[in-house]
């Protein structure tokens, strides 16, 4: 069910809402004039009447609208959306971009503007037009959401949570919070010591991430331990744990599921914190937590081919990437070479040129290399890891134009991916194939379909690469999800798997 622009159907709306179906979690947000707030419409509560509800598309609109958050249901939990077309796109793509560390608001969307070839007018148009707010107080709604959530769950110190939320001085957070909510954030830091279930030992702290049911978590894993980089990532059936380097910004993170909630739970070091909305984004890519597999499934499950696939396995996530660089690298070294043996070689790369960092665990003590440092290496220093020439020159190319700032392989990328994709095809040694998942992890897109890949292509009954791109056209928006699914039961080629 779609919630249309102040156009909703308020009965159906309703029924989800006494219904409190988990599917419906993060579609739309209530408003209750009785009483000033607004909630999910999972909130535990007593339901309020009909007429006493009013209904908003995002937490933002409803927060415009004079409704503060709920204490029970916690509207900064809510699971998000995956957009797909251009303008949520960019809406999308611009709050990415303030979340990351913006804090001089008007200069930050004249910045963000020309990159995307636009007005800062036109950039205002977008984000009301998708999100129902002006650009200020979107800013300020994700700020104080992230702010609540940090007070609630960690035992992070208030002026540190007023910085990791993006606020440029504690004054201004305790105005905007006193403002916005009605109470001064000492009072949600009382209730975080009585209940701080989720805080963990010294200089780490625990967050959850909230994502749509259902989810295939053992599959998600079972898919990055085998593409583990060693010294950088540290997977077993039970977590994921990797190194980090954001910014200025060094340290761990270990991710684990919930067993009482729809949620993933990410303890990070205290080192992050000031980068926090980028590394939430990144573990959110990461681990696909925005998808909508209900809608996913439900299309794709129409196919003949796909819909036992789909109906064995409805919560298949397509794995994201971390660090958009890092997977360009992965892709590379994975042409044409198994899957082990691909994760062999990266792992040479990443004890080379990789820096060391100190961490509880001895599985993670490298951070991935930075594009500038494997731009500065040689086609001799990386065949001396056992890299063909070939894969060498492109490795050396990706990385030239990634430090030279002419790419862009994060998922905050402003360029389409049509476009990015054709970016890559420039490079040395870079195909279609290549470039297509490159799309699929690092630049999220649903659509990425690497018809050339011959697993795909053997379990669609040994078609060619033509062939297939005509089968997929019938899996739009989704292939990506497609393909996943295509993998998940790999057909032996040659005595062995090809690298994916």
């Amino acid at each position: 069910m779609y919630v249309g622009r102040m156009k909703q159907d308020t009965q159906s709306l309703y029924k989800a809402l006494i219904a409190r179906d988990l599917r419906f979690d993060g579609l739309f947000f209530v408003g209750v004039t009785s009483t000033g707030i607004y909630c999910r419409p999972i909130c535990p509560v007593k339901p309020p009447k009909e007429a006493n509800c009013r209904f908003y598309n995002s937490a933002q609109e409803a927060e415009h609208a004079g409704f503060r958050p709920c204490l029970r249901c916690r509207p900064e939990l809510a699971p998000g959306n995956a957009p797909v077309d251009n303008s949520q796109r960019i809406a999308q793509l611009v709050v990415q971009r303030i979340e990351e560390g913006v804090t001089d608001e008007t200069s930050a969307l004249e910045a963000i503007a020309g990159e995307f070839e636009l007005s800062s007018r036109q950039i205002r148009r977008i984000i009301h037009k998708e999100l129902g707010v002006p650009p200020i107080q979107l800013i300020l709604t994700r700020r104080l959401l992230l702010a609540k959530q940090l007070l609630t769950e960690t035992k992070l110190p208030v002026t540190e949570i007023a910085f990791a939320s993006g606020f440029s001085s504690l004054r201004r957070f305790n105005d905007a919070f006193a403002t916005r909510y009605g109470m001064p954030p000492s009072h949600l830091r009382k209730k975080a010591v009585e209940n701080a279930s989720t805080v963990t030992g010294s200089g780490t702290s625990t967050l959850q991430l909230s994502y749509r049911p259902p989810f295939d978590w053992r599959g998600t894993l079972a898919f990055l331990k085998a593409r583990e980089l060693k010294g950088v990532e540290w997977v077993t059936e039970g977590f994921y744990a990797r190194t980090a380097h954001l910014g200025d910004s060094k340290g761990w993170i270990k991710v684990t599921q919930s067993k009482e909630k729809n949620a993933l739970m990410l303890e990070f070091t205290h080192s992050l914190a000031p980068v926090l909305p980028a590394l939430l984004n990144r573990v959110r890519d990461l681990f696909d937590l925005n998808a909508r597999p209900e809608i996913i499934s439900r299309h794709l499950a129409r196919d003949k081919v796909l819909g036992p696939l789909v109906k064995a396995n409805p919560g298949m996530r397509v794995p994201g990437a971390f660090n958009g660089f890092e997977m360009g690298l992965r892709a590379i070294l994975g042409q044409q070479v198994t899957v082990k043996s691909a994760t062999t070689v990266a792992g040479r790369l990443v004890a080379s040129l990789g820096e060391s960092i100190v961490t509880p665990f001895p599985e993670l003590n490298r951070l991935t290399p930075p594009p500038g440092r494997v731009a500065r290496a040689t086609v001799d220093n990386l065949a001396k890891l056992g890299i063909v020439s070939a894969r060498c020159k492109s490795i050396l190319g990706l990385s030239h134009a990634q430090a030279s700032g002419k790419l862009s392989l994060d998922s905050g990328n402003h360029h389409s991916p049509e476009a990015t994709i054709g970016r890559l095809a420039e490079l040395p040694g870079i195909g279609q194939w290549t470039a297509n998942y490159i799309a699929m992890r690092a630049l999220r897109w649903p659509d990425a379909f690497p018809k050339e890949d011959i697993a795909v292509r053997n379990n669609l009954g040994g078609v060619t690469a033509k062939q297939a791109e005509v089968m997929s056209q019938a899996w739009r928006p989704w292939r990506s999800y497609a393909v996943l699914h295509i993998w998940k039961n790999p057909m032996k080629t040659a005595g062995k798997e090809i690298a994916t």
